[in-house]
């Protein structure tokens, strides 16, 4: 005879520590091997057979190192998470006190990144290893409402004795997954947490609300980046003869010329200017634009020429209005800097052959530490130069002509920059033109 499932919402709903002690027989029984008239949910009943097979210890779990500073810091710069950071804290934060829930943001990877609410429940929260840095996969901690979230990609909520290690077992979490709209790539999972007696039914519904407020945000986020891609790309297709088509980094069109329009185009993994072959378009030529691509699809019954020299002009010639200019196959377009990314693109520009993210960082700030600084401001700094920026080390292209415009005075180049390569330069006048 099939055990029957608990109903654990409507039963919790009820009486909760009723609920609580039925799971705890559940939970024994299962770990034991013995058959009993009740079972887990199916969700919960798939989750204990993965942790099972990953030999899990039911009764400590498994403590992994928590990532280094350098490391928390920076997977919390380069994730698109921070961005919706405001959302899910004005979402799930505003009662998280008198509820006594605490909110617990993880990535892909089901590494906490960040963690907050009540104070009372973030000092349990250590006890139990649940805490920046620390790694909440199923296969590590068992069933939970990250680890758990991460491997279905869809809103889980475990209650008491669902979780497999018996120290969780006075918890309760529901967590709800996070995607990329552009790329349905999981980005990470957001999660409420608290002791047994804080479950509510309609808990899970709440937190899977703002994580869908939360794609919406990225969702008008990409919009807003097509847009502003799409003025850059109206006076280059103005003046090209035949079909293009301008994509975002990750495919999606901005506008086209010449041909029917298809909301999005397969690139590369990684895409760099020259010719490729898209399954879509067959032979193409690549041509890097702020923000994305021009792709010109071969119409002739030769091949179509690869993109020309291209030439960048960094001007650093006019107080606070510092620029980024490049010339190539797809016209001229131009990008204002932020101070900081103008003492990147300086840097690089003095050394062609390229620098790591430590020596950025002993130039840029001082400090070769800052590696994780440096490299969240090269991710951003890549979203307008794309293809024409390399790493590792970070450098432009070899297909690049690059110039720097100085002001006349050496002591006039980013006056209020303390960056050691910026203030050399205006002591020595040495700086390249």
């Amino acid at each position: 005879m099939a055990k029957s499932p608990l109903n654990v919402p409507q039963l919790a709903a009820v009486d909760a520590a009723r609920a609580a002690r039925m799971l705890s027989q559940v939970r024994d029984a299962r770990l034991a091997g013995r058959r009993g008239g009740l079972a887990h949910r199916p969700v919960i009943e798939e989750s204990w057979e993965r942790t099972l097979r990953s030999g899990v210890d039911p009764e400590s779990g498994a403590r992994t190192r928590l990532l280094s500073p350098e490391e928390l810091r920076r997977r919390r710069e380069e994730s698109p998470l921070r961005d919706v950071l405001p959302v899910l804290r004005e979402g799930l934060l505003s009662v998280a006190d008198a509820a006594r829930h605490i909110m617990v943001v993880a990535d892909e990877d089901g590494r906490v990144l960040w963690r907050e609410g009540c104070s009372t429940v973030l000092r349990a929260a250590d006890g139990i290893g649940f805490e920046p840095g620390a790694d909440w996969r199923e296969d590590v901690v068992g069933t939970n409402g990250v680890g758990t979230a991460v491997a279905v990609r869809r809103p889980v909520q475990v209650f008491a004795a669902e979780h497999f290690v018996r120290s969780h077992t006075a918890w309760t979490c529901a967590g709800a997954p996070i995607t990329d709209p552009r790329s349905g790539r999981l980005l990470g999972v957001v999660d409420v947490s608290g002791p047994l007696d804080t479950m509510h039914p309609a808990t899970l519904a709440w937190v899977d609300s703002v994580a869908k407020l939360a794609e919406a945000t990225l969702r008008e986020r990409h919009l807003g980046a097509l847009e502003r891609l799409r003025a850059v790309a109206a006076p280059v297709l103005a003046r090209i003869g035949g079909r293009a088509v301008v994509v975002d980094r990750d495919g999606w069109t901005a506008a086209v010329t010449g041909m029917p329009y298809t909301s999005r185009i397969a690139l590369p993994k990684s895409p760099s200017p020259g010719r490729r072959r898209l399954p879509a378009l067959g032979l193409c030529t690549l041509e890097p634009l702020a923000g994305g691509w021009l792709v010109r699809p071969f119409d002739g019954a030769v091949e179509p020429e690869a993109p020309g020299a291209t030439r960048i002009v960094l001007d650093l010639t006019r107080p606070r209005r510092w620029s980024v200019t490049v010339t190539g196959g797809a016209g001229v377009w131009s990008h204002e800097l932020s101070p900081r990314h103008a003492e990147l693109l300086y840097v690089l520009a003095v050394h062609r052959a390229g620098r790591s993210a430590s020596e950025l960082a002993e130039e840029v700030f001082g400090d070769p530490a800052r590696r994780v600084t440096v490299r969240a401001e090269m991710s951003r700094v890549r979203r307008y130069l794309g293809g024409l920026l390399e790493h590792r080390p970070y450098r432009f292209g070899e297909q690049a002509e690059v110039a720097v415009l100085l002001p006349d005075d050496p002591k006039d180049l980013l006056p209020h920059s303390t960056a050691p390569a910026v203030t050399g330069a205006r002591v020595t006048g040495s700086a390249p033109r």
